[in-house]
């Protein structure tokens, strides 16, 4: 059997965001039967992203095995202290090689490297899989909503984790 190859490198060859858009809508409608305004919502935060809409420091990866793409992340800005990551996928063909454990760092080390304080994401709570590399990760669920889309009932998720100790909690002397 031939060992597999996975790099993660950064996002910016042409197709790229194509692909981002494409792979998402298909791989959500076969999983779970959203529908194309899940799409229509990959489109406008890829859109965004490539045209740097928002201020502060932004990067997006790809990951491709056997020189295939096979998954992908965005890290984007929250605000001033909070980066978002957004858009984490990794094909189901690709599942068990680590793709997703090594996009998730590439996107806390540039989180941290930034100099962003903290890192969140939304996502929703039939993405096990997903969830399970976040908690992995250092996420803790903060909060919870129902909502009614991609043509289903749906619980949305918002997970954070600190990226460094905050001034106080380093400055408190050891209990």
């Amino acid at each position: 059997m031939t060992e597999r190859t996975a790099v993660v490198r950064p996002l910016g060859r042409p197709g790229d965001l194509g692909w981002v858009v494409m792979a998402h809508g298909e791989f959500y409608d076969r999983e779970f039967g959203w529908d194309t305004d899940f799409e229509a919502l990959v489109c406008r935060i890829a859109a965004d992203y490539a045209d740097g809409k928002e201020p502060g420091p932004q990067a997006a990866w790809i990951a491709e095995v056997d020189g295939q793409r096979a998954g992908c992340v965005f890290c984007v800005r929250a605000d001033d202290r909070t980066a978002k990551l957004r858009l984490l996928l990794v094909d189901p063909a690709a599942r068990g090689l680590g793709v997703g454990a090594r996009l998730i760092e590439e996107c806390l080390t540039f989180a941290r490297e930034a100099g962003y304080e903290a890192i969140t994401l939304w996502t929703n709570d039939v993405l096990g899989s997903a969830r399970r590399l976040y908690e992995r990760h250092g996420f803790r669920l903060t909060a919870e909503d129902r909502h009614h889309s991609f043509g289903h009932d749906l619980v949305g998720q918002t997970w954070r984790r600190a990226l460094r100790q905050s001034v106080t909690a380093a400055a408190a002397p050891p209990r």
